[in-house]
C-alpha cells in the first residue's frame, strides 16, 4: 500500500478498507509516514467524514496500536467515566470518591487542559506533591490497593491518538466528529473498562456547541463501545454556562472539597449525583438512580467520599493537609470583585467568555505543554435565572498579573446577558442514551 493512493481516496470521498485504516495508523504508530502526509489524511477525514464503519475500524485500529490494560486481575468490574471537556467541570474529583465511597473500585486515566477548557490533571496537580504520571504497573499496585486512581494516560496505551492528537492540534482538524469519537474511545478501550459513561456537553463553553452535535457524537461513541462489547451510557449535558461556580485549578480543587463535605453548588452536586447513579448502575449497584440518591447523598454527608478522595491524593504522594484545609493549596495574589454594571435577571453567562478569561489569566493552555498557574480563576456570584442588584458582586477575580487580570475583566463583562422578567436556568441534562 501507498500512503498518497489511501490520502487521495479519502480526499475524493472513497470510503476506506478496513485493511487500509490498519496499514495506516500503523505506519502512524511506527513513526513510517512523514507528519505531512498524516496531516493530509487528518484534513481528507475532516473534509469528507468517514462512514460509521470507518469509524469503528479506526476506534479499533488505534486502541491496539499499543498495550491494552486488562483490569480483570485487579478488579471484577471496570467502570469508567469520560467528559468531553468544559468550563469549571471538576465532576471527576468528587463522581471518583463517591462511586468508591459506594463500593465500587475506579480506575482512571484523564487529561490535561487545552485552551478554555480545564484540564482534571492540571486541577488534581494544584494540590502540593501530587503525582500524577504513574507506570501501568503503578496504576495496576494502586487499584489494587486502595481501589482508586486518577493518573495520566499511560505512553503505552493507544499511541498512535497522541501522535493523531499533536497534529490535529495545529491542523485545524480537531472539530471532526470521527476523529473525536474514535480519539475518546480509543483511549478507552485501551484503559480496559467494562462500562463506560460519557459526559457529553453542548454550548458554548463545549467542543459541541449544539445539542444535537453533541447527540451525534454520543452516538458514535456509543457505536464504537457496542462494537468492542462494552456496557455505555452517554448523557448529553449543558456548558452553556459554567458548571458549578468555580473556575480555575485550585479554586475548582476548593470547590469539589466542599462539594465532598455535603455542600458545594445545587448544579454541581445533581450533576455528580447523576453521573455516579449511571456508573454505580452500570457496574450493578442498585436498580434506578431514583433508588441509589439517598445512599449518595449520605456518603457526601457523612464523610465517605471525602475520606476516599483523601485516600486518592495521599497514594499518589499528595499533601492530604491541603485537601483537610483548603487554604494551603496555591493563592492568587490579586483578589478583585467586579460589580454588576446593572440591575436585572441573568439570561446568559457564557461559559465561553468565563472559560477564555481564566485561560487569560494564566489558568489555562494556549498550547500542550504551557505552563499553568494554579492559582488563578473565576468565582461566579450569580447564574442563569438569579435575580442581581447594581453593583453586587458578580465576579471574584483570582490574578498573579495585574495587565491580565484587566484583559480578564473585559473578557467578563462579554458573559452576562440581562433581562427585566425572570428567566428559567437551562436543564443540567438533555438527553440520555444508553447500551447496555
Amino acid at each position: 500500500m501507498q500512503a498518497a493512493d489511501i490520502i487521495a481516496r479519502k480526499r475524493d470521498g472513497e470510503e476506506l478498507t478496513t485493511e487500509e485504516i490498519n496499514w495506516f495508523i500503523q505506519g502512524v504508530t511506527e513513526d513510517a509516514l512523514p507528519d505531512y502526509q498524516i496531516a493530509a489524511w487528518l484534513m481528507a477525514v475532516y473534509i469528507r467524514g468517514m462512514s460509521r464503519r470507518e469509524t469503528l475500524d479506526l476506534a479499533q485500529a488505534m486502541a491496539h496500536s499499543g498495550a491494552m490494560l486488562d483490569l480483570s486481575g485487579v478488579v471484577d468490574f471496570a467502570v469508567d467515566k469520560h467528559s468531553s471537556g468544559g468550563v469549571g467541570d471538576k465532576t471527576t474529583l468528587v463522581v471518583l470518591p463517591l462511586v468508591v465511597a459506594c463500593g465500587v473500585p475506579v480506575g482512571k486515566m484523564s487529561g490535561r487542559g487545552l485552551g478554555f477548557s480545564g484540564g482534571t490533571l492540571d486541577k488534581m496537580e494544584s494540590i502540593p506533591g501530587f503525582r500524577a504520571e504513574l507506570t501501568t504497573q503503578e496504576f495496576l499496585d494502586q487499584l489494587a490497593k486502595c481501589g482508586i486512581v486518577l493518573s495520566g494516560q499511560s505512553a503505552d496505551l493507544a499511541p498512535a491518538d497522541g501522535k493523531l492528537y499533536a497534529l490535529r492540534d495545529v491542523t485545524a482538524t480537531v472539530g471532526s466528529l470521527p476523529l473525536i469519537a474514535t480519539s475518546i474511545m480509543s483511549k478507552k478501550l485501551a484503559a480496559g473498562a467494562d462500562a463506560i459513561v460519557l459526559d457529553v456537553k453542548a454550548g458554548s463553553g463545549a467542543f459541541m456547541s449544539s445539542v444535537d452535535e453533541a447527540r451525534r457524537l454520543a452516538g458514535l461513541m456509543l457505536d464504537i463501545g457496542r462494537m468492542a462489547g462494552r456496557k455505555m451510557v452517554a448523557l448529553i449535558s449543558d456548558m452553556s454556562q459554567p458548571l458549578g461556580r468555580a473556575v480555575g485549578n485550585a479554586l475548582e480543587v476548593q470547590e469539589a472539597i466542599e462539594t465532598l463535605h455535603g455542600g458545594g453548588p445545587g448544579d454541581l452536586v445533581e450533576h455528580c449525583l447523576v453521573t455516579t447513579g449511571h456508573m454505580l448502575r452500570l457496574a450493578g449497584v442498585g436498580e434506578s438512580l431514583d433508588a441509589l440518591m439517598p445512599a449518595m447523598r449520605a456518603k457526601l454527608q457523612n464523610g465517605a467520599a471525602f475520606a476516599a478522595f483523601r485516600t486518592l491524593v495521599q497514594a499518589q504522594g499528595g499533601d492530604a493537609a491541603a485537601v483537610d484545609d483548603p487554604d494551603d493549596l496555591p493563592r492568587a495574589g490579586v483578589v478583585k470583585a467586579i460589580p454588576a454594571p446593572r440591575r436585572g435577571y441573568i439570561a446568559q453567562m457564557d461559559a465561553r467568555a468565563v472559560g477564555d478569561a481564566s485561560m487569560l489569566l494564566g489558568a489555562g493552555r494556549r498550547r500542550k505543554g504551557d505552563p499553568v498557574d494554579h492559582a488563578v480563576g473565576v468565582v461566579l456570584h450569580a447564574k442563569v435565572g438569579d435575580y442581581v442588584e447594581a453593583g453586587q458582586p458578580l465576579f471574584t477575580v483570582h490574578a498573579n498579573d495585574l495587565d491580565r487580570l484587566a484583559e480578564a475583566e473585559r473578557r467578563l463583562m462579554d458573559a452576562p446577558a440581562w433581562h427585566e422578567e425572570p428567566v428559567k436556568a437551562p436543564p443540567l441534562f438533555y438527553d440520555v442514551l444508553e447500551v447496555v
